[in-house]
């Protein structure tokens, strides 16, 4: 089994099932020990400002703040650079934690030896 986990997810509110399925699978992989590195781009970079996720609802899904604060815990949140500022979304606005990172990083994190990526 792969040790690092990347993964894109490019919906959000907009793909609400697509969505959770990608937080979801960030936590629990972040609770079983893998190393997970989560990029929010599209609709999900809405989530990394403090507040958004609470206003996400799905019925029968973990509270997305839940969510957010396991992978947090344990794992890295990125908010790809051009989706942030497409939106006006700067380093201060974002939670705690979050970094904002452009694609040559996620190309390096996801050739990464041993890294397994997934987009949703």
């Amino acid at each position: 089994m792969s040790k690092k986990l990347v993964i894109k997810v490019t919906a959000g509110a907009d793909s609400p099932e697509r969505c959770s399925q990608a937080f979801t699978v960030a936590a629990v992989a972040v609770a079983s020990g893998v190393e997970v590195s989560l990029w929010l781009t599209g609709e999900s970079a809405w989530f990394a400002l403090p507040g958004r996720a609470a206003e996400f609802e799905l019925p029968h899904a973990a509270p997305l703040p839940d969510l957010v604060d396991s992978i947090l815990a344990g794992g890295r949140i990125t908010l790809c650079t051009q989706c942030a500022a497409r939106r006006d979304i700067t380093e201060k606005d974002v939670l705690e934690g979050v970094r904002i990172a452009g694609a040559q990083v996620f190309v390096q994190e996801a050739m990464a030896d041993g890294a397994q990526a997934l987009v949703y």
